[in-house]
């Protein structure tokens, strides 16, 4: 039906997941669940250095451990990103044909120099990156030379508001604030931030639901969904579970579900995420499916969780 809610797992399995992740798969599913919504369960992998089988295993098995199942995806092949190539091919030659792509032969330090300027709240639009500023005659020239390009999408001098069901309206302009960014490494693989828009789109996915940290994208995920004909998904972005002053990381082995798997059993784990986040008064064993009727983002802190382990 046209008003189903569709709600998303989007994990990137270039490591085991940890309970940061966890929270945002477990707010997720409320999420959708609560309004009688599917869940989409599609993989990331769009790098193939880091995208590894045995972390693909891991995360589906992880999420039906803690009882978070899904309705389509997974193991579906056309569910990851490394399948849908030819889709994003699409979506960045419609991209280039409304001239809002360009070429970048910067390097990889030239391009964090010119990512750092200006700065936020500067009324200068110019992103810094010489490549913005060539002629046609001489990208012709590089490009006929071989020299492989990355390729950047022109930010407009435009404001995008996010109504974030969670933390409220966030406004960013995207030229200013966001600076021109990269669709395609100079590798050819496609950046997340075109993927993942061209994959809620034609998905049809509603509601996204994601750590907060991911939020500062969200102005451009909406321009390019908008720029391509679809419609932006409504988002709800997640307080993160920090340790030591910083978000975990899947590098943080006694924070993984490997560990976790050991160490608790699901229900345990839920309701400990549960209270952590102010679903539940006190933390005692709960399943997923036992917080459906209550959820509501009211509950849900939007200060980050300091992790106790």
């Amino acid at each position: 039906m046209k008003d189903t809610v569709v709600g998303r797992f989007a994990p990137s399995p270039s490591g085991y997941m940890h309970m940061g992740n966890l929270l945002a798969m477990l707010l997720a599913w409320l999420d959708a669940r609560a309004q009688n919504g599917r869940m989409i369960f599609r993989l990331e992998d769009l790098d193939p250095t880091r995208s590894k089988q045995e972390y693909i295993d891991a995360l589906a098995a992880d999420l039906r451990w803690l009882g978070l199942d899904w309705d389509e995806g997974y193991p579906d092949p056309a569910y990851a990103q490394s399948n849908r190539t030819a889709l994003y091919e699409d979506a960045f030659r419609s991209l280039q044909e409304k001239g809002l792509v360009y070429p970048c032969w910067c390097t990889r330090a030239e391009r964090l120099a010119a990512a750092s300027a200006p700065h936020q709240g500067e009324a200068d639009a110019d992103t810094g990156c010489p490549c913005a500023r060539l002629t046609a005659s001489e990208r012709a020239m590089r490009l006929a030379s071989g020299q492989r390009p990355a390729w950047k999408l022109r930010s407009p001098s435009e404001t995008v508001t996010v109504k974030d069901g969670h933390y409220g309206v966030f406004t960013q302009n995207l030229a200013r604030d966001a600076g021109d960014f990269i669709l395609r490494r100079r590798d050819g693989v496609f950046a997340y931030q075109l993927a993942v828009t061209v994959d809620d789109m034609l998905m049809g996915v509603t509601r996204v639901v994601r750590g907060r940290d991911l939020l500062s994208s969200t102005p451009r995920q909406i321009f390019l969904i908008r720029a391509m004909g679809g419609t932006p998904p409504s988002y709800c972005h997640a307080p993160l579970i920090v340790s030591g002053g910083g978000k975990l990381s899947k590098r943080l082995g006694s924070l993984s579900t490997q560990y976790l798997r050991r160490e608790t059993t699901p229900e345990a784990l839920t309701g400990r995420l549960a209270f952590a986040c102010g679903l539940i008064d006190r933390e005692e064993p709960v399943s997923p499916e036992e917080l459906v009727p209550h959820f509501s983002w009211d509950r849900v802190t939007r200060e980050d969780i300091i992790s106790k382990l």
